[in-house]
């Protein structure tokens, strides 16, 4: 499941930030293929602002569903629920803001929830400066514990450097009983895909934090600096 319903602000465009161009294709496209090559046959993605002109420019067998009131990450999944009803195993969700994440990776991540009872797995990253991002919280046994956003963060989680890159994997029935489960009392008033962890592990099933070895691959974008950025380190890499 790709995540695509933000129009994306700070780009600074009528342009649903997914369809910005990286490399002549949109960031969007990148996700899906990537996905593909590792091994993914079904894709769902939520749209939502200018969601018709994402379904014209995406290329592949993509099955849609609309999120049309932006009412957090958590919300946005929530809408794939009839699409994955009867569905057993794990479902990947990323971002379609986030570009470079490597078939390896996602196959990895795959592999890293199978077995035990391990029902989801985050995929994270450590930032020199973790503004803005999703701290991961961890217990003196380095085991995951929570994310917590930044506007949520008190000061020492504040200056915790692995964050969340916002790609997970998760046990489908555990996905969608979680979301109902959950509330918006936070500073954003929204409902966050991150608190479906917490609630995993206060049914007794334990929630991995895997971390990727180069923060670029995770990054997302959200400025046309970043997207800069991004087109850089893809061309000296390509």
């Amino acid at each position: 499941m790709i995540l695509a319903a933000g129009k994306g602000v700070r780009m600074e465009s009528d342009i649903p930030k997914v369809l910005h161009s990286l490399h002549n294709k949109p960031l969007i496209q990148h996700v899906i293929d990537n996905l593909k090559k590792s091994g993914i046959a079904d894709i769902i993605v939520v749209v939502g602002y200018k969601g018709d002109d994402v379904i014209k420019a995406v290329k592949g067998d993509i099955d849609f569903v609309w999120q049309h009131e932006q009412l957090g990450t958590g919300h946005a999944v929530l809408q794939a629920e009839k699409s994955l009803d009867g569905f057993q195993g794990k479902v990947i969700i990323a971002c379609g803001d986030v570009p470079l994440l490597r078939p390896e990776t996602f196959r990895g991540l795959a592999e890293y929830s199978s077995g035990g009872n391990t029902k989801a797995v985050v995929l994270t990253m450590k930032l020199d400066n973790p503004f803005g991002y999703g701290r991961v919280i961890r217990d003196e046994f380095n085991n995951f514990v929570k994310i917590v956003e930044e506007k949520d963060a008190g000061e020492a989680e504040r200056m915790v450097q692995e964050v969340n890159t916002g790609t997970y994997i998760v046990d489908n029935d555990l996905l969608f009983e979680s979301l109902k489960c959950i509330g918006n009392d936070n500073a954003q008033k929204e409902y966050y895909l991150p608190d479906v962890l917490t609630y995993i592990i206060s049914k007794g099933y334990d929630v991995k934090a895997l971390m990727i070895d180069d923060p670029i691959e995770g990054s997302g974008i959200n400025s046309r600096g970043d997207l800069a950025a991004i087109q850089k380190y893809f061309e000296q890499k390509n």
